[in-house]
Formats: structure tokens, C-alpha cells, sequence
């Protein structure tokens, strides 16, 4: 006679087979959101929209002022002695703190690298309980592309992020204003505001694809990645636009991985300020902030080659 112990788990097997299996959902990725434009402007308060919307769990944690062109300049945040950007806090007010209707919306006074700082070290583990899976630095207002990347606030806050170990990307576009996120709602339809959404969207996608594999790291360690839109002026829409893996300086001699049929890379500016609607992905030295080489290029290649196009042939 079977004992009884082993009917019970028989039992249960059958009843269980009557079922189909449904997996444990995995957690949202982790993001800490940044920029040098500060926290309170259109293109970062769209970002964070778009990467929730995609199912992202994010923290935003910017300067308190626009901090553009401050490169990894790093200083203790200080008290206000002039209110936030568009008046979002007063003078007097704390070196860091947040909106007070939304705590996930943080500002710092200081510059990019702290900001980002802060995200990583202070609020990660206070709403993620973990470090954050991924820095989204940007998107910029106003491109930045080949030396531009030395003196940017945002390539700055995301090659700091990979000094600490964590995988990051810089973004950055053409059509931009230094305008307050309010114009997201009182000036829906103004350029500004759709290429704004236009980025924010592309940003959440490219996002998006370069965490889809499982495999670790992310990219390589003591790398960022660069991503530069062109103008939405011929290109309207997210839908318009096509990403092209491409180097930061311009160099016919280089020996970069192989890619469209060829082991020399376009270089960003090119692809960018060119014809069409190209979107240029590099990767970056965090420590120099210049190309990497063919071996270290390799793995991003990979991870997104299915995202990736190339240019026409000229």
C-alpha cells in the first residue's frame, strides 16, 4: 500500500498540472535618473515620465541649478543662497532634499557628479533597498559630441557613475530649451516640449534594450556609454530615428570592431549632424572620457546589435 505521505505529493502534482505555470514576476530594473540641467527642467521631468511609463522603478537626483559645462567638477552641497532653478525651492532651503509631493524627485546643491553621488549612495538604498541597475544621465539639453564630452556635466555625472561600478549612459540632444518642466503641460504642443517627449521616449527604448540580457555586466566595467539625437526638426517623432554604433573622435586608421562591414567606426559628429535620422551610440573611458578599443566596443556591439542599423551607403 503507498504511503500516505507519497499520495499526498502525488495529489498535488496532479492538481497543480491542472493549472498552467505562471512565473514569479521579475522586479522593474532599479534607475537613478540625472543630468546637469538641473532638476526642475523639461527634458529630465519628461525622461522620468517616459522611464516609468516603461515600467522602470526610478529615483531622480539632480543639481538644484543648471550646472552645464562643469565637466566631473566635485564639491560638498551647501545650503541655497539663491533659490533652485525656476524657483522650485527657497533660498535657505537644505543642500539636498526633494518635491513635496513626489520624494522621488530630488535635488542636490551641487554638481552633476554629487547629484549622481547622492542617488547612488543615499537614495538607492533608502527606496531600493540595493544599489540601482543602471544610470540614466540626460538627456542633455544640447548635444554633446566628440571633445564636448570633457567639459559635460552629464557625460561627467555618468562616467562617475562607472567609477562606482555601475552601468551608464549619457544622452543628450539637439532640440532643446533651458525651460521649466511646467511647459510640458502649458506648452504641450511646442517644439521644445515634443522633441523633449520625442528623446525621452528613444531614451526609455534604448534603455530598454541594453538591460533585455540577462548577462553581466551590463557593459564593460570602467566604460559609459555617449548617445547624441540629432535634431527633431527632420525628425519628428521616436519612430523617425535609428541608432548607429559610432566612435567618439574621427580617425580613418582606427581598428574598432567590426560593424556594417567595416572595422573603422563612423565618428558621432558625422552620423549625427548628418543626413537622415541617426542616433549615435559610443562607448567611452570613464576615466578619459576617449574610445575605447575593439575588444572593449565588442560586447556593447553585441548586446545591441539587433537595435542597431547602418548608415546608407554613400
Amino acid at each position: 500500500m503507498p504511503h500516505l505521505g507519497l499520495l499526498a505529493i502525488l495529489a498535488l502534482a496532479l492538481t497543480c498540472s491542472a493549472f498552467p505555470f505562471s512565473p514569479i514576476p521579475l522586479e522593474p530594473h532599479k534607475i537613478v535618473l540625472t543630468n546637469d540641467d538641473g532638476w526642475a527642467v523639461a527634458q529630465i521631468r519628461a525622461q522620468n515620465d517616459a522611464l516609468k511609463e516603461a515600467g522602470f522603478d526610478v529615483i531622480l537626483s539632480s543639481p538644484a541649478e543648471n550646472e552645464s559645462g562643469t565637466g566631473s567638477a566635485t564639491s560638498p552641497p551647501t545650503v541655497l543662497n539663491i533659490t533652485c532653478e525656476f524657483d522650485t525651492c527657497p533660498v535657505g532651503a537644505p543642500p539636498e532634499g526633494f518635491n513635496k509631493s513626489d520624494s522621488r524627485l530630488n535635488y542636490v546643491n551641487s554638481f552633476p557628479v554629487d547629484a549622481v553621488r547622492y542617488g547612488i549612495k543615499t537614495l538607492a538604498p533608502r527606496f531600493f533597498r540595493s544599489p540601482p541597475d543602471f544610470i540614466v544621465s540626460g538627456p542633455n539639453v544640447g548635444n554633446n559630441l566628440g571633445n564636448s564630452v570633457f567639459n559635460s556635466g552629464t557625460v561627467g555625472a555618468a562616467c562617475e557613475a562607472a567609477r562606482e561600478g555601475l552601468p551608464s549612459t549619457a544622452f543628450s540632444g539637439d532640440t532643446a530649451a533651458q525651460v521649466s518642466y511646467t511647459t510640458l503641460e502649458s506648452a504641450s504642443n511646442s517644439t521644445d516640449t515634443l522633441a523633449a517627449r520625442a528623446y525621452a521616449s528613444l531614451t526609455a527604448s534604448f534603455t530598454r534594450a541594453l538591460l533585455a540580457s540577462p548577462l553581466r555586466p551590463v557593459i564593460p566595467h570602467g566604460t559609459t556609454l555617449n548617445v547624441n539625437f540629432p535634431s527633431t526638426a527632420a525628425c519628428p517623432e521616436a519612430k523617425d530615428f535609428s541608432f548607429v554604433f559610432t566612435r567618439l573622435m574621427p580617425s580613418t586608421s582606427a581598428a574598432d570592431v567590426r560593424a556594417c562591414g567595416s572595422d573603422n567606426l563612423p565618428d558621432e559628429t558625422t552620423v549625427v549632424q548628418g543626413a537622415g535620422c541617426f542616433v549615435s551610440v559610443t562607448v567611452l573611458n570613464a576615466t578619459s572620457k576617449m574610445d575605447v578599443d575593439a575588444e572593449t566596443q565588442r560586447p556593447v556591439f553585441e548586446r545591441l546589435r539587433g537595435f542597431l542599423t547602418c548608415l546608407p551607403s554613400s
